[in-house]
């Protein structure tokens, strides 16, 4: 089923009108109904009832997300979303480790005695702990020094950072935020390939193909670096889309006025 994103976005924020200064352009804008006049919408192109939200020159009418964009714009509030979760996730395990590199004896001391506590029970299921991978990786992690687990618990910050920065850039649709996320993104793909040469899970391998479609959605559908005639192309196909250049280029008039018994859409 094909989406309408004009009208589900007008639908849950409302219509977008504007009042040109420009006679003939104004024209084709507006019309006059029984229950009062009625502008046509910058985003969805129906008429809306009421006064328009703006006035001017056509020149400065606000250029209305619409069509292709929505979607794209819906796409980058879902990435982020997830860079977001992310972020916050990460500044969660960097806050543990820090905390662990604070007090790694007593860690180390706790955690032996549930291991002591839940052997035989693990025992009882045929399950070793004493030769459990993540067992495994605990106890060596309690042979880290503190200032490398510190140092870590900093990268992780470093890292949580950028993913917080990017999910705020991709909200607002910000291009540099489309530059970063793509640069940062494509950077850990070699790591995450060689994770999966370690140990493969479901998990990582949802992570990698997510990351690598937005890597390549990201690129090609806002033509960064240079890609499908780059920013300028980018600029001319969101003008193109824009309802305001689509009227300001119709040549067939639409009439001014309305039937008394229209109804309105």
């Amino acid at each position: 089923m094909k989406i309408d994103w004009d009208r589900r976005t007008c639908a849950r924020h409302g219509h977008v009108t504007y009042a040109p200064d420009e006679a003939g352009l104004r024209l084709r804008l507006h019309a006059e109904t029984a229950l009062g006049d009625v502008w046509r919408c910058l985003r969805c192109g129906d008429f809306a009832l009421g006064e328009p939200h703006g006035t001017g020159p056509a020149d400065q009418a606000p250029l209305v997300p619409r069509g292709k964009v929505l979607r794209d714009l819906f796409i980058l509030r879902f990435l982020a979303i997830e860079r977001a979760v992310r972020g916050v996730f990460i500044v969660l395990v960097a806050a543990a480790v820090w905390k662990f590199s604070n007090s790694q004896d007593a860690v180390r001391r706790l955690f032996d005695e549930y291991l002591d506590v839940f052997r035989p029970v693990f025992r009882h299921f045929h399950y070793d702990l004493d030769h459990s991978p993540v067992v495994g990786t605990i106890q060596k992690a309690f042979g880290y020094e503190h200032s490398t687990l510190v140092l870590v618990a900093g990268l992780l910050l470093v890292y949580a950072l950028v993913e917080l920065v990017e999910a705020v850039g991709l909200w607002y649709a910000r291009r540099w935020a489309e530059y970063l996320t793509v640069v940062a993104t494509a950077a850990f793909l070699p790591l995450e390939i060689y994770e999966l040469t370690e140990h493969i899970s479901w998990l990582k391998i949802a992570t990698l193909v997510l990351n690598i479609l937005a890597v390549l959605y990201i690129a090609l559908a806002k033509r960064l670096f240079g890609l499908r005639g780059g920013r300028r192309a980018f600029e001319e196909e969101r003008r193109s889309a824009s309802l305001m250049e689509v009227e300001e280029s119709a040549g067939v008039p639409v009439q001014a006025a309305r039937p008394q018994d229209e109804r309105l859409p």
